[in-house]
């Protein structure tokens, strides 16, 4: 955005923040001057204190947190907030219109009682539209759970707009999104900003960083260790986790795809998968997976790849047709499946945080998978949890911590190891490094190229919005509105797309913005 001079006043302002849990800093020192019309990116690793920082802006602290330091907040407009797991914060209960008319209604009771309805409603549709959210009419009437991630996250943005907030803290709000989607919510971000408001992003994603930002704070271990305009930050970074975050290195393949041959390990036939007793929202005619293969299923936000994931985890009954483990036909619903066929396809989600209990620490709600689906003695459970955990970065210190108490990086391992101890035949990723930053995702993909890799036995569906993750695959399925568009050998795919979207989401992966 560059713009070329700052207002004189902050509308918000962080000073000298410091944030304990049990005598130990989240964030230290953390200085912050929120400007109107401009956006100000919070990035680094997990755990680093972005979102500690972000939610002070809305007077919110970890449970138990001792806290110094000032933190100033907006006096005529309140501070919106758009969460990483936007799932957390929608009502499961009420439709996405019912959420936002709720919000609207204050803005027309000045006008005659005949006239609310209609202004309240187009003010929804509107907000909506600027969110980035199309055919808001037929959304509007789902709920949330039947929204995809990237749908969620922008309606949660909807009703920040339409609280007329000052100040917006988006905490990743491209999360699982398509490239395309992802520079329409640059667009929406920036125009949001063109209008005054503040927005202070926390992200991981580096390339919408570069596109949206005007000043960078780069925080390490709950301190900033560097901060700066955009241009100067991408051309000299001073410090060197700096250097190590702008670093893009891709992981390396998984090697020689495994041959097809055989019955596959898991296999779709004439599956049309719908929400309730709605309209159809996948419509799949074969696809099949087969033993040490990695086949990603890529698309646009809500073209059906989470809908897809949960039918093969038996975590979405609505459908017709078979998925066959080993040639036998599964149960569609998850409660009459057998122990085994339960452990045999794992299922990694999107919002990690919503699939763990926050009352009970970590490291038993891991082991707990290996004694309830294999049968496993409670103190080998244990040990196995803790070298699984340990093994995919997460020693004792950070196991025996209650969910809530770890950042989204570090849950998200948390919830592969768990998915890790059923020794799954099958391991479905939905989107399970898209909210990591660039180090932590890199060592994550190379984990689960090494497994797919070194454990013949053990077969992934990756979910992901991301072509160059989807690269990493053996073969990739692309979905397009519920379709099946195009799947093929992940080098021809990528290099040869023979369907619009693929074409088009290649040409977009090179860097929004520019």
């Amino acid at each position: 955005m560059n713009h070329e001079t700052d207002p004189a006043e902050p509308v918000a302002e962080i000073r000298d923040l410091r944030v304990e849990i049990d005598g130990r800093a989240i964030v230290d020192g953390v200085h912050l001057r929120v400007l109107p019309g401009r956006v100000t990116a919070l990035v680094g690793a997990s755990g680093s204190g972005k979102t500690t920082t972000g939610l002070a802006l809305l007077g919110e602290y970890p449970a138990g947190a001792r806290v110094t330091g000032e933190v100033r907040r907006p006096v005529d407009g309140p501070v919106g907030y758009v969460p990483q797991h936007p799932a957390a914060v929608l009502n499961p209960a009420r439709p996405i219109s019912a959420l936002l008319d709720d919000i609207a209604r204050p803005h027309v009771r000045h006008l005659p009682r005949a006239e609310r309805r209609r202004a309240a409603r187009e003010l929804v549709l509107g907000a909506m539209a600027d969110a980035q959210l199309p055919d808001a009419a037929e959304l509007s009437r789902r709920r949330p759970h039947q929204l995809s991630g990237g749908q969620q996250q922008r309606v949660v943005l909807a009703q920040a707009l339409l609280l007329g907030a000052r100040v917006i803290v988006a905490d990743e709000p491209t999360t699982g999104q398509d490239v395309l989607t992802r520079s329409g919510v640059v667009e929406r971000l920036a125009a949001v900003a063109a209008r005054g408001i503040a927005v202070v992003l926390l992200s991981h994603d580096l390339d919408v960083v570069r596109a949206l930002a005007d000043d960078v704070l780069v925080l390490r271990a709950g301190r900033v260790v560097e901060s700066g305009p955009v241009p100067r930050l991408w051309r000299a970074p001073r410090h060197e986790w700096t250097r190590r975050l702008l670093d893009v290195q891709r992981t390396a393949p998984p090697g020689q795809a495994p041959a097809r041959t055989g019955r596959p390990v898991l296999e779709v036939r004439d599956m049309t998968a719908t929400h309730g007793r709605g309209a159809s929202v996948l419509r799949l005619p074969g696809l099949a997976l087969h033993r040490g293969e990695c086949l990603a299923v890529v698309g646009r936000s809500g073209s059906g790849k989470t809908t897809l994931g949960r039918c093969l985890a038996g975590l979405h009954r609505d459908h017709d047709g078979q998925i066959l483990l080993d040639g036998t036909a599964l149960p569609h619903s998850l409660r009459r499946r057998s122990r085994a066929q339960l452990a045999a396809v794992q299922y990694v989600f999107q919002d990690s945080r919503a699939a763990f209990d926050e009352h009970r620490p970590v490291l038993p709600q891991v082991a707990r998978t290996a004694v309830r689906l294999r049968g496993t003695d409670p103190e080998s459970a244990t040990a196995e949890a803790r070298t699984t955990l340990a093994r995919l970065g997460l020693p004792d210190e950070l196991a025996l911590r209650r969910p809530g108490e770890l950042s989204g990086g570090e849950l998200q391992r948390a919830a592969l190891a768990r998915a890790l101890l059923a020794r799954p035949r099958v391991l479905v990723c939905d989107e399970i490094t898209s909210g990591l930053d660039t180090v932590t995702r890199r060592g994550l993909l190379d984990l689960l190229t090494a497994l797919v890799r070194d454990h013949g036995e053990l077969s992934l569906v990756l979910i992901t919005h991301d072509l160059d993750t989807a690269a990493l695959a053996h073969r990739i399925a692309v979905l397009d509105a519920g379709e099946l568009v195009e799947q093929g050998p992940a080098g021809r795919v990528l290099t040869e797309p023979r369907h619009p979207l693929t074409a088009a989401l290649r040409e977009t992966i090179a860097r929004p913005g520019t």
